[in-house]
């Protein structure tokens, strides 16, 4: 079967590096679901695992996928070692050319960003998600809304907003509930300990029926 884009370019990415990511989950994903009755949950990109971890030890269970077959080997090590393995099925998946099968009580997708992404991928995948989420599950959505301000030369990236991504997604308002529709403020240094500050959006949708 031929690499595509995306896999080569994630794959060559987590190759270059043991460890690319903390292993914590995502702040923004623990203060969305912390209140939620654990259940069934799909995580969209999980990388090395860090969210599906957490929402595995909180006793949800898990469906992780993501591009990098390095990405989800380190992920299950790390699952494996945390003592919640059992409770986590990993799959690999280029969302923008298939999608897990099933419904869910929360679906996350959680930074999905990719340079190597065609025009109108995201939304894609994102309405696919949509798809997933059993009625009166929530689907949470968290991007970045622009560059680290420490960043003086950043590269062009159109970020996606909240009313960019609601409208992509096009809801019905008689099934969903936007729960949560913010732009976070937040700190973030840089590599070398620079002070800086970054947005991030975050969406939390319920699923009514």
């Amino acid at each position: 079967m031929t690499e595509t884009t995306a896999q080569k370019y994630w794959e060559d990415f987590y190759r270059e590096r043991d460890r690319v990511w903390t292993g914590k989950p995502n702040v923004l994903l623990v203060r969305e679901v912390s209140d939620l009755t654990p259940g069934s949950a799909l995580d969209l990109g999980c990388g090395e695992g860090g969210d599906a971890i957490w929402l595995a030890e909180r006793g949800w269970r898990v469906r992780a996928v993501d591009v990098s077959v390095i990405a989800l080997s380190r992920a299950a090590e790390r699952a494996a070692g945390a003592g919640v393995g059992d409770r986590i099925t990993w799959e690999r998946h280029d969302l923008a050319h298939s999608f897990p099968a099933g419904s869910f009580d929360l679906v996350t997708s959680q930074f999905l960003h990719s340079p190597v992404a065609a025009d109108g991928e995201r939304d894609k995948i994102l309405r696919h998600a949509a798809k997933a989420v059993a009625p009166g599950g929530v689907l949470l959505i968290v991007a970045h809304a622009g560059w680290p301000t420490w960043m003086t030369e950043a590269p062009f990236l159109e970020f996606p907003t909240i009313p960019g991504t609601l409208a992509a997604l096009d809801l019905s308002p008689e099934a969903w509930q936007v729960e949560t529709g913010e732009v976070i403020d937040r700190e973030w240094p840089g590599p070398e300990g620079q002070a800086g500050r970054r947005e991030d959006t975050v969406l939390r949708i319920r699923r009514l029926r």
